[in-house]
């Protein structure tokens, strides 16, 4: 029996779909899949504290409690004391960045990472580019430079990424990413 126009098979749609099925195959599988599957390391720099930390934070299998204990710590508001858990996504962020703009695992320099809300209120009188409900108070967020890469090209690497919010802070010379919506702003 033949089929009915509308349900004969297509098969430039079977083309599509299954050339679409390997796409997608090739991107869980690609590079930056296998990068994500190996452990994963940073080297950090406080510039506030002087304290440095290289720590892998993941085993390639999953987060290191004890690494991510250790973040929080050095990541805390350094104002107050206060410390807060550090979204994993900010410092996968982090690493894919790392691996893009300079393939090695140089320090970043971190200028902020969990702010307290008395620290964020704090920093908003003082400046109308921090924001109210700022994705700092909930560790989702952290500015930072890299020594040896100009702060535009590392703007740049940090949006081709698409995972979060990426501001430039070009007078402060830093960059800001966090694990919010997808969007951009800075000068």
């Amino acid at each position: 029996m033949p089929f009915p126009p509308s349900a004969a098979p297509d098969p430039a749609r079977r083309r599509f779909l299954a050339g679409s099925l390997a796409g997608l195959a090739l991107l869980a599988t690609g590079p930056a899949a296998a990068r994500m599957r190996r452990p994963r390391e940073l080297a950090l720099h406080h510039t506030h504290t002087g304290e440095q930390l290289r720590v892998a934070y993941h085993d390639g299998s999953g987060y290191l409690d004890d690494a991510l204990r250790e973040i929080r710590h050095f990541l805390r508001d350094f104002r107050t004391g206060e410390e807060h858990p550090i979204d994993p996504g900010v410092l996968d962020i982090l690493y894919e960045l790392q691996c893009k703009t300079v393939g090695g695992c140089k320090p970043y320099h971190v200028i902020s990472g969990y702010r307290s809300p008395k620290t964020n209120a704090m920093l908003r009188r003082r400046s109308k580019g921090v924001a109210k409900h700022s994705l700092h108070m909930q560790g989702k967020a952290i500015d930072i430079r890299l020594p040896g890469v100009d702060i535009r090209h590392l703007y740049e690497a940090a949006r081709s990424l698409k995972k979060g919010g990426v501001g430039l802070y070009s007078r402060s010379q830093f960059v800001h990413v966090d694990t919010g919506r997808v969007r951009t702003w800075g000068s």
